[in-house]
């Protein structure tokens, strides 16, 4: 799911960029627009207001945020959102893989370098 955040406000279109970090992405390239001015011919738009006709009306959570999205995406396109969770899924699970095996490496290197000093201060 790529997002784009286009509010008038600039306290709401902070709070969502920092909330949506990862989901990003420019205008064209979005499957959602996020703005807090209702549209009407826009078929990719997520309003955010006060009002009750609103897609999630404020104040929200992001744990709420990212569930009113997932719908959202979920309906504009019902195919498509099985496969990018499991992609979403797998790339998050080796980016937790490839973060580890850093951290090993770097323990590993610790170590022989702790190893070799020791052996020459002798």
């Amino acid at each position: 799911m790529r997002v784009a955040v286009e509010c008038q406000s600039p306290l709401l279109q902070k709070s969502l960029e920092i909330f949506l970090a990862k989901y990003l992405s420019s205008s064209k390239k979005s499957d959602i627009i996020i703005r807090d001015e209702e549209c009407l011919n826009e078929r990719r738009c997520f309003y955010i207001s006060s009002n009750e006709n609103a897609d999630l009306v404020k104040p929200f959570s992001k744990s709420q945020l990212i569930l009113a999205l997932e719908k959202k995406y979920n309906e504009l396109y019902p195919k498509s959102s099985q496969v990018t969770d499991e992609e979403s899924q797998e790339s998050m699970s080796f980016e937790i893989l490839e973060k580890r095996i850093e951290l090993l490496t770097q323990e590993y290197q610790e170590n022989i370098l702790r190893a070799v000093k020791a052996f020459y201060e002798k």
